[in-house]
């Protein structure tokens, strides 16, 4: 999967579940090219979520919705990913 891909799908998935004001997800994949665990098909995302719902529930509860509702994401296309609540 490519990352335009990656990142529609990323957003396309949180929409569904969670009601957003707005989703950006940034590549930061190119910090980490000379790492010795790097991995080409696997990509290191920051996540910025802007939401009610999640302001709402605590931060490890949030980021534990975050990481169901990306599970299959997170298996096979996402090395790391940093969540930040707005």
């Amino acid at each position: 999967m490519n990352i335009n891909d990656l990142n529609d799908t990323i957003k396309k998935k949180i929409s569904n579940e969670i009601n957003t004001d707005q989703i950006i997800i940034e590549d930061k994949t190119y910090l980490h090219l000379k790492h010795k665990n790097f991995e080409k098909n696997k990509f290191h995302l920051k996540i910025f979520i802007k939401s009610n719902q999640l302001s709402k529930m605590s931060k490890i509860n949030s980021t534990k919705k975050i990481y169901d509702i990306l599970e299959f994401e997170l298996k096979n296309y996402i090395h790391s990913i940093q969540i930040i609540l707005k």
